[in-house]
């Protein structure tokens, strides 16, 4: 029998998911690869000692004793963060060992260096678990769809984000209410900002353009916007307009120019995205031969997670023991074939849009927002307004035929300059139907 030996970076959740995973699913395992798989050291700063289980298993504070042990053939590195987890993948290549993370945010912004230096040593990367827990969209983007030209991607990707809209979409409740609920029940963190406001969609979103397109880019090149601002009044709308609003990562493939962007999205009803709710991640690809593909899954979590790190590690042993090392790019294009390739500014952007325009009721004030609009070419294909309550203000709400985001903006920035206008108008983007 083979021996493949491990070395662990972080024994947290997904850590120890992953330590369980190599323990449970040892023998099949073994059946399948026909390879002993071994966790032998364990670095972690915080932990005392390790569960009994794992008594064959070394633990260490220091990332070193695993990154310098000759034995040691792959490093899985599970801390999180840019630094110092850069620093120890870094080392481990250097050191001519295989390297698996799930680390989304140091791919996204420091992806580029880590993969150049891998190619250089000749060592495999592996990164599954970085974008949707346990649905395999990284093997499928590299392996099932490897013929296609991808043309479009669509996806929820942060399951606290779409736990948040589904409950407030099924119960009518407050945003800060179900964040704090959240928060409780361990789906989001104690600061969610990197999931509410769409930074951890947007790193994740980088990784599978990287892939989809051969291209360079970060995070920070996209366009991102998150749902801390939805109220549930733009839910009860969305749902007359026969949609749901969900945080959607989106690009399309224009050949010199890809669109990249995240943001609220009201999806209609009738496209798949649509009815993935609560927890769950999905990824739409639409490629030139295949057509649509959609990928659905949990895309977080223990097992789930490590389930997929588990995968990476068998891929990596497999090529291990076949002598077939980088049989498969890291990011599915040759090296030499990623290049740059330019984003599609946001004012180019062309969607229907909903508008929630808050107004003085008086006469004329429907009349001049659509004067506005007009000169704007911005077509209006719907109109819904609300009964005011105490002489209030109300809710005149919108939907638009296809505009640019430089056309909306533009009048948007007039109509809240109106002196019947009394708060700044409510705009989320709506999906086109491929």
């Amino acid at each position: 029998m083979k021996y493949v030996n491990v070395g662990l970076i972080g024994f947290g959740t997904v850590g120890s998911g992953l330590a369980e995973v190599l323990l449970s699913q040892q023998e099949r395992i073994q059946q399948r690869t026909g390879l002993l798989v071994r966790l032998v050291k364990v670095a972690d700063r915080s932990a005392r000692e390790l569960p009994a289980r794992f008594a064959d298993t070394v633990l260490t504070n220091d990332a070193a004793d695993l990154i310098n042990d000759p034995e040691i053939d792959i490093i899985v590195e599970l801390i999180g963060g840019i630094e110092p987890a850069k620093t120890f993948v870094m080392e481990a290549i250097a050191a001519g060992k295989h390297v698996v993370t799930a680390n989304k945010a140091l791919l996204a912004q420091e992806g580029k260096d880590i993969f150049a230096a891998a190619a250089a040593q000749g060592v495999e990367v592996g990164f599954e678990a970085s974008v949707g827990g346990g649905i395999p969209l990284i093997k499928g983007l590299k392996e099932g769809l490897v013929a296609n030209n991808i043309l479009s991607i669509m996806g929820i990707l942060n399951g606290t984000a779409n736990y948040i809209l589904t409950r407030m979409t099924d119960e009518g409740s407050a945003f800060a209410e179900v964040l704090k609920d959240a928060q409780d029940l361990g789906f989001a963190e104690a600061d969610p900002t990197y999931d509410v406001e769409g930074i951890d969609t947007a790193h994740k979103l980088a990784i599978l353009m990287t892939m989809a397109y051969g291209m360079n880019i970060t995070h920070n090149e996209i366009v991102t916007e998150g749902i801390s601002s939805i109220e549930p009044v733009d839910i009860d709308f969305a749902r007359e307009f026969g949609c749901r609003i969900k945080l959607l990562a989106i690009s399309r493939n224009h050949g010199d120019h890809v669109e990249a962007r995240v943001h609220p999205t009201m999806v209609p009803d009738s496209h798949l995205l649509a009815s993935i709710n609560g927890a769950y991640n999905a990824v739409h690809f639409h490629g030139d031969m295949v057509g649509n593909v959609l990928l659905y899954g949990q895309g977080a979590g223990k097992m789930p997670t490590g389930s997929a790190v588990a995968a990476d590690v068998m891929d990596i042993a497999r090529d291990i023991a076949a002598g077939s090392v980088g049989r498969v790019p890291s990011l599915s294009y040759l090296p030499e074939h990623i290049q740059d390739r330019g984003v599609t500014p946001l004012d180019k952007i062309s969607c229907p849009y909903y508008f929630r325009i808050t107004a003085l009721d008086k006469p004329g004030v429907l009349a001049a927002v659509a004067d506005v609009l007009s000169r704007h070419a911005i077509s209006i294909e719907s109109v819904l307004q609300k009964g005011r309550e105490e002489a209030g203000p109300v809710s005149i709400v919108m939907q638009t035929h296809t505009a640019t985001e430089s056309a909306v903006s533009a009048a948007l920035a007039e109509i809240d300059a109106l002196d019947t206008i009394t708060a700044p108008t409510v705009k989320i983007r709506m999906l086109v139907e491929e």
